[in-house]
């Protein structure tokens, strides 16, 4: 069966329905994956994109982006690298307000047990349960 990689472009269209024809053509794509005709993949740098995207650019708000967005990850449509991490990040991201690739870190790091970060810029790493931040000291 042949595998996809699905750009980040193809699901903005399908989110945002800016262009409503572009939009049915990854439906029809996720019809076809759902069916078993072929596998569509994509990585955590689409999903930090669509993030980014519909955050600056389209102005949606945190609330909205981790519905669609969670929605998308969750789809058994789709083959998604990092799937468990994605889902915690856009949680995180969402209910503790904090910026989505922070959140990713974190979620990142809890899923390989690290506890401890540096950090220069640590208000958002602090909102994160089971983080530990340390700011690098100017003594060897």
């Amino acid at each position: 069966m042949n595998k996809y990689f699905v750009d980040t472009n193809l699901f903005l269209r399908y989110i945002t329905n800016d262009l409503p024809e572009q939009a049915v053509m990854l439906e029809n794509l996720i019809q076809k994956s759902l069916n078993g005709e072929i596998i569509l993949v994509a990585n955590s740098l689409v999903f930090a994109e669509m993030v980014w995207t519909l955050q600056s650019f389209n102005k949606y708000p945190k609330s909205k982006i981790d519905e669609v967005v969670s929605a998308i990850v969750a789809s058994k449509a789709f083959e998604i690298e990092n799937r468990n991490i994605l889902l915690q990040a856009l949680d995180d991201f969402h209910h503790l307000n904090i910026d989505f690739i922070d959140a990713y870190i974190g979620a990142w790091m809890k899923e390989r047990k690290l506890e401890n970060i540096y950090a220069f810029n640590v208000k958002d790493f602090k909102r994160i349960p089971g983080i530990i931040v340390n700011e690098p000291s100017a003594a060897h």
